[in-house]
């Protein structure tokens, strides 16, 4: 699976995630947060798509966003959603991450 394609399917667990939450759980801040994260899964996906700069770069922030907002709530809770947000974020790490170190070297 490409870099694009990984950032794609990111965007979609995230902003059916946050918007899934809004739906059962009226909460406004799991649409916004979901939402957002997955409109910069989004934008990077398209940027590197097209080839266009900074595109890893985007992706790799919107992980480090979900990694920063799910893994505390994983560790303290340890409730499905939040640990499955979690892995999520660490696949995208692990990817975009790569790939940033990769074109730095």
């Amino acid at each position: 699976m490409s870099l694009y394609q990984i950032a794609y399917v990111l965007a979609l667990l995230t902003s059916g995630g946050g918007i899934t939450g809004y739906v059962r759980a009226g909460s406004k801040a799991s649409l916004i947060a979901g939402c957002s994260v997955g409109a910069l899964y989004a934008l990077g996906a398209y940027r590197i798509q097209n080839k266009q700069t900074y595109g890893v770069e985007l992706a790799l922030l919107a992980s480090i966003i979900l990694a920063g907002s799910s893994i505390p709530r994983a560790i303290k809770s340890k409730k499905p959603l939040p640990t499955g947000l979690s892995v999520l974020a660490v696949v995208g790490l692990w990817n975009f991450g790569v790939a940033v170190m990769n074109a730095r070297v």
